[in-house]
Parts: C-alpha cells; sequence; structure tokens
C-alpha cells in the first residue's frame, strides 16, 4: 500500500513563473551556521539527517529535525539555518524555485 504524508504546503503567490528547479544536497558541519542570508526565490526542502535551528527574521525559532520540512520565502531574511547540534553533522535537500530572472541562489548579508 502506497501512503503519502503531507510535510508542508507553500504558498508561492501569484503570478509567478517557475522556469527551473535546482536541487541541492547541503552538509553542515557539527555546530556550523549559515548566517544571516535570503533567496531571491522560492525555496523548499527537508533535513535529510540531523537537527536544525530554523528561523525566519522577526518570527520564532524552530528546531526541524530529520524528514522535517522547509519553506523560505524569496527576498527574505533567513536569520538562522544552522546545525544544532555540536557533535554531529546535518544535510539537509533544497530545492530552488528559479524564474527566469533568477541567475543567484543566495545572497549573504550583514
Amino acid at each position: 500500500m502506497i501512503q503519502r504524508k503531507a510535510l508542508l504546503t507553500a504558498a508561492l503567490g501569484r503570478g509567478r513563473s517557475i522556469e527551473r528547479v535546482e536541487v541541492k544536497q547541503i552538509e553542515l558541519a557539527p555546530g556550523q551556521a549559515t548566517g544571516l542570508h535570503e533567496h531571491p526565490c522560492a525555496v523548499v526542502g527537508y533535513v535529510a539527517n540531523g537537527t536544525i535551528t530554523f528561523q525566519i527574521a522577526g518570527e520564532s525559532a524552530r528546531r526541524l529535525g530529520q524528514g522535517d520540512a522547509f519553506f523560505e520565502p524569496d527576498n527574505t531574511r533567513i536569520a538562522h539555518f544552522d546545525n544544532a547540534s555540536v557533535t554531529e553533522p546535518a544535510t539537509f535537500i533544497a530545492f530552488y524555485l528559479l524564474e527566469a530572472k533568477n541567475q543567484e541562489l543566495i545572497e549573504m548579508l550583514e
């Protein structure tokens, strides 16, 4: 029997024309933080291994574990997407939903 478990519904907004999707596997070393950043495109993904501290700027931090899905809206500051463990690595899979105008995947902020 096939079972389907809903993980995430992400509202992208009207008028979007997704031209391509780039899928990346990203590895974080123990305790590694990504730093303040934003994406010019919407990003959806899931934690493949480990535990992530995820926080959109201005919102409460959430802890994501293996199998948890996430959504990062385009042009929104991401305060934390950090490996929550100081002893174990973490891996996540990110799907970058790119419009024709999008060339870069990430912009680091200060």
